[in-house]
């Protein structure tokens, strides 16, 4: 349910990355079908790994075959790893060692929506990190998902070294809104890197997180309201 427009902004900063020397794997946590995984994962260099993790029971139990004929469809099968579990009851570890040698440099987090499983996810996700990557959460603002916001405020608080850096808004009412994240060192670098790659979708106002720095917000539509 990621939009184009996500799609897009995702992969520019993982080509920012490349120009600038941070390597790593790709992590998705709910990979579903792999649109989103696989739009990414043709970014990735030689020795980066597409790592999809998913439970794979919804809508049917014939989901992680239509992954992996999409995966070999597209491309990508031979740089991509895929595992079937609930994430509640993967570590860190267990994440990391299907492909060793290097940290995660981009985690997509769109798994199941409740409390318990989005707070877990994202203590995986920023365990997996490297020191300059990016963490990236889906259906952030969605109407259908209100509370998401709260467990994600709930997470900062425990780690306060976390920022987000920047708001993907949403295309429609489907491709919902991304939330990306880095650690407060990387903040000004990726936000002055996507500003000039993408001067024509920047928001002005930006996003007001309370942390000492407005995020970016990047949007198909930059209008600000007219109050007449």
């Amino acid at each position: 349910m990621s939009s184009r427009f996500a799609a897009t902004i995702s992969a520019g900063t993982m080509r920012i990355q490349s120009a600038h020397g941070i390597s790593g794997h790709l992590a998705e946590i709910g990979t579903f079908e792999g649109r989103y995984f696989i739009a990414l994962a043709h970014t990735l260099k030689d020795g980066e790994r597409a790592i999809g993790i998913d439970n794979f029971v919804w809508p049917d139990e014939g989901i992680k075959g239509r992954l992996e004929a999409n995966l070999a469809k597209f491309g990508v099968a031979d740089r991509s790893v895929v595992l079937k579990a609930d994430s509640l009851k993967l570590r860190s570890e267990k994440i990391l060692s299907l492909a060793p040698g290097k940290k995660v440099r981009f985690f997509h987090v769109d798994g199941e929506h409740t409390p318990e499983h989005l707070s877990n996810d994202l203590a995986l996700a920023s365990a997996c990190l490297d020191e300059r990557g990016v963490i990236c959460l889906d259906d952030m603002l969605h109407p259908g998902y209100p509370t998401l916001g709260i467990t994600v405020n709930a997470f900062f608080a425990h780690e306060p070294s976390l920022k987000v850096f920047c708001i993907i808004d949403r295309e429609d009412i489907v491709g919902a809104t991304k939330f990306m994240i880095c650690r407060e060192a990387a903040f000004d670098f990726y936000v002055e890197e996507l500003m000039r790659v993408f001067p024509n979708n920047i928001w002005p106002m930006g996003a007001d997180f309370r942390s000492g720095k407005k995020a970016l917000v990047l949007s198909l539509d930059t209008r600000l309201a007219d109050i007449g």
